[in-house]
């Protein structure tokens, strides 16, 4: 009850500061305006995440660097052909929030400590957590829920429906078409493949392999 009175606290001082930072950062650009037909649905915007509280303040847009939208935009149209769309749960998450998710969220395994190695590729604008929807703005059946770290949530499906499957499938197939990769342990994660030009990243050897790009923690 402490601990959860302490991240209500947290989290309404830490509104104030996030605004500003959503409303206008001159390095990122909307997603929604590069390419309206991307569903948009911040789930760090509600109380739908790991730590079922909001962290990030009301009408939070979906931000990322310019050519990161642009490959999103690729992947969108590259889905059309098969009647899907992506859906965005999470762009850029200001280090705020990381330092947030990472105190309360209590998955130390997938949540990427913000003050080692270079913290949170999200934070940089060049990661998106994606599912698909529909024509009709339905859901695609996935492998797990967002922020669910089982070991269902692996990027590689081993699950018998059939459905799940192939909508993994297409989803990473639209996202490594247009220059992206996912993280081994979060079906949902996509990074660009030219984050080193964005990310301040060096050979830490004091930093686990888990918080290195190719097996790291959460975004």
């Amino acid at each position: 009850m402490f601990r959860r009175a302490l991240l209500l606290i947290a989290v309404a001082a830490m509104m104030s500061i996030l605004r500003p930072t959503f409303a206008g950062n001159p390095q990122m650009v909307d997603i929604a305006t590069v390419d309206p037909t991307i569903v948009i649905d911040l789930r760090y915007a509600t109380e739908q995440n790991v730590t079922g509280h909001a962290l990030y303040p009301r009408g939070a847009r979906a931000l990322v660097l310019p050519s990161v939208a642009q490959q999103l935009a690729g992947a969108q149209s590259w889905l059309k052909q098969f009647r899907y769309r992506l859906k965005i749960w999470d762009a850029y998450r200001p280090r705020e929030a990381q330092e947030l998710l990472w105190k309360y969220a209590a998955k130390d395994q997938y949540v990427s400590n913000p003050e080692k190695g270079f913290g949170s590729m999200h934070s940089y604008g060049v990661s998106v957590d994606a599912t698909l929807v529909d024509d009709w703005s339905q859901d695609a059946t996935m492998p797990t829920k967002f922020d669910e770290f089982t070991p269902q949530a692996m990027m590689g499906y081993v699950g018998r429906d059939p459905s799940v499957k192939q909508h993994l499938t297409l989803l990473q197939l639209a996202m490594s078409h247009n220059n992206f990769y996912g993280l081994r342990v979060e079906w949902w994660h996509f990074t660009t493949a030219d984050w080193k030009k964005y990310v301040p990243y060096w050979e830490d050897p004091t930093m686990s392999e888990a918080s290195k790009p190719a097996t790291r923690k959460k975004g």
